[in-house]
């Protein structure tokens, strides 16, 4: 491995027109992550994509593969699924791979491997007519996957399924990243990238809100309620208590987000030695859909 990160952005931008597409984007992929590219439609995911598939120019700004500048020789190794190919209808499944890697001049010989890491070796001599949506997609990521590429790139891979082809499809990606491939999936369905990513890098409207390891960038912040039979000694307390990042009233107690992730315990002790006992102490976990909202709006 020449680099641990498997792609390295540097203040990428593109305009359309009046449009801003993207605005100095920067981020790094770790080698080995299922990284998500998260955000609303319009956020300029696909935009990016192109980019570093050499679809389209960037304005300004720079990227790099495996830590060297984009040239031809490294396009074989990335897989990219950006649009749905096209498959013969009456064609088998290793027949319409067959053309796919004759098209791409390689993976000849690989067609037996990627059918089965994507569950279809079974069905391979069926045609593609008989699929269901999630075996079609599943055969357009074993085409990807032809010549085994270290990167594998994905735009909104569960789009147009049903619910059954969506949980396939996020099951073979959490497979490929545990068997080791690179995994760069653009999606705006938040609960797609926490069940499936790695990490994530956050876009809104062509800017980069946040990137990094999905438990630090959707880490919710935890609030301790608590209540005692002297709201007043209780608020003077908490006030005085190290760590404490912000406190309001709720439902005639308190909620306290503390920076430093203090337990439940540590507050209790905390209240009781300075002669406040609690009758009512409970952990509330912010959702990640809060999470986002806050991030995205």
């Amino acid at each position: 491995m020449e680099n641990t990160h498997m792609l390295s952005l540097h203040q990428l931008s593109k305009r359309y027109g009046p449009v801003q597409a993207l605005k100095g984007v920067s981020f790094d992929v770790p080698a080995g992550s299922v990284f998500g590219v998260l955000g609303p439609n319009g956020s300029g995911k696909t935009t990016l994509l192109g980019i570093v598939m050499d679809v389209l120019k960037a304005d300004s700004g720079t990227y790099a593969w495996f830590g060297q500048p984009p040239h031809h020789s490294l396009r074989r190794r990335i897989g990219t699924l950006l649009e749905t190919p096209n498959f013969y209808h009456y064609y088998s499944a290793v027949r319409n791979l067959e053309i796919a890697a004759a098209i791409k001049q390689r993976g000849h010989d690989d067609i037996e491997r990627v059918l089965k890491i994507c569950g279809l070796w079974a069905r391979k001599d069926s045609k593609f007519s008989t699929f269901s949506l999630g075996m079609k997609q599943r055969l357009a990521i074993a085409s990807a996957l032809l010549g085994n590429p270290e990167v594998l790139l994905l735009d909104e891979p569960t789009n147009g399924l049903d619910p059954a082809g969506i949980a396939e499809i996020r099951e073979l990606i959490r497979e490929l990243g545990r068997q080791g491939t690179t995994v760069i999936m653009a999606s705006h369905l938040l609960d797609e990238v926490e069940k499936v990513c790695t990490h994530v890098a956050i876009l809104k409207m062509g800017t980069l809100l946040t990137s990094g390891h999905v438990d630090e960038v959707l880490a919710s912040e935890d609030m301790i309620e608590v209540n005692s039979a002297d709201g007043n000694k209780l608020e003077q307390v908490l006030n005085a208590m190290p760590g404490l990042r912000s406190l309001r009233r709720h439902n005639g107690g308190f909620q306290a987000v503390f920076d430093n992730g203090q337990t439940a315990e540590q507050v209790n002790r905390y209240c009781f030695e300075q002669g406040v006992a609690l009758n009512y102490l409970a952990l509330r976990k912010k959702s990640l859909e809060a999470r986002f909202i806050e991030l995205t709006n």
